[in-house]
């Protein structure tokens, strides 16, 4: 069997089987979101607990692909780290600066194991093609990536198989990209990484019966960020494929956690503090149902992701269209005023996902 196709169904199969696991044991430690605010609306308590089952399918496709080095290694120790900040998070709760410090301490370890933006490729016209970093700006920039991105995926988590499904589409099309630059490993991981979301949203889709908790969320963002790091070397291509791809295929979770910045800014709330103003709260707010919510975010995700596809394919002018169909999209959306939450109404208690 080909390699790639074995490690994405060995992980599907692995977190399909060990998520129902996972929803036996989340009552009996205490990993269960019970609603008890307007931002949480479901309304009977539901295990998150399934970022462990997630872990445990990407784990098997690492297995599978038997390559032990520094980087995999160190990819292995973080994931293991964040994911156990994530579940005394779930359990337990931090506060929200022991939680960045946490995921700062989880992105060191890969910086310093050679997981690196070592620098940027030059886009003046002049000067060297190739900028390298000096090795404290080269481990700011690392960092403020992956802690960055793993927030991002972590703010998207509001609805049943919301951020599965988009981590998914996001892997598949990243993997595709890696795949026709040569960069066989980060393709493998990846679809390990899909193959693993996938097996998690036979169980996360709406209705869901287990949500991932900042366990899974951080864990998926966490990968997401890190694995384009994998294999980089200072060429120009690895550059753009290592931050630039996978940041357009990102566009719509990266645009939400910008925009709910610049909201909770202007409203002069806390930047961490939650609230009903997501892209996805707009749309129910429209009168769609949380499934056609969800599916309509899945559909600008696939835009984007075949726009990173026509990107790196050098397919400059498709890529140019459907970003801006994906933009139009996410306006519509919105609605009026950039700002301005949309009202709750009772249909909203439908939901069935963390913030």
């Amino acid at each position: 069997m080909n390699n790639y196709l074995a490690v994405f169904l060995l992980a599907l199969a692995i977190t399909a089987l060990a998520t129902p696991i996972a929803i036996k044991i989340a009552p009996k430690i205490g990993a269960v979101d019970v609603p008890r605010d307007n931002r949480r609306m479901h309304k009977r308590p539901i295990p998150r607990f399934g970022g462990i089952a997630i872990y445990l399918g990407v784990l098997a496709g690492f297995v599978r692909l038997g390559l032990w080095n520094e980087q995999t290694l160190g990819l292995v120790v973080g994931s293991t780290c964040i994911l156990a900040l994530g579940i005394y998070d779930d359990i337990k709760g931090l506060a929200p600066k022991a939680k960045l410090a946490g995921q700062i301490f989880c992105a060191a370890i890969l910086y310093f194991n050679t997981i690196q933006i070592r620098g940027m490729a030059n886009v003046l016209p002049w000067g060297p093609w190739y900028i390298a970093f000096p090795k404290v700006i080269a481990f700011l920039v690392t960092v403020l990536w992956i802690v960055g991105i793993t927030n991002t995926i972590n703010l998207i988590d509001g609805l049943d198989g919301l951020a599965a499904g988009i981590t998914c589409i996001a892997c598949l099309s990243v993997a595709y990209t890696a795949y026709v630059t040569n960069r066989e490993e980060t393709c493998t991981i990846i679809l390990a990484l899909a193959g693993a979301t996938l097996g998690f949203l036979l169980w996360n889709f709406y209705p869901a019966k287990i949500f991932m908790g900042d366990a899974g969320s951080m864990l998926l963002g966490y990968l997401l960020a890190s694995v384009s790091l994998i294999g980089d070397k200072p060429t120009k291509g690895t550059t753009l494929f290592a931050t630039i791809i996978p940041i357009l295929i990102l566009a719509l979770p990266i645009f939400d956690t910008a925009f709910a910045i610049v909201r909770r800014m202007a409203n002069h709330r806390p930047i961490m503090q939650a609230d009903k103003g997501h892209l996805h709260h707009r749309i129910m707010a429209m009168g769609f149902g949380q499934r056609r919510t969800v599916l309509a975010l899945y559909s600008i995700s696939a835009i984007m992701g075949v726009a990173g596809v026509m990107w790196t394919i050098h397919v400059r002018l498709a890529c140019a269209v459907l970003t801006a169909t994906a933009g139009m999209l996410i306006f519509i959306f919105l609605g009026i005023g950039i700002v301005h939450e949309p009202e709750e109404k009772k249909e909203d208690l439908d939901y069935h996902e963390e913030d």
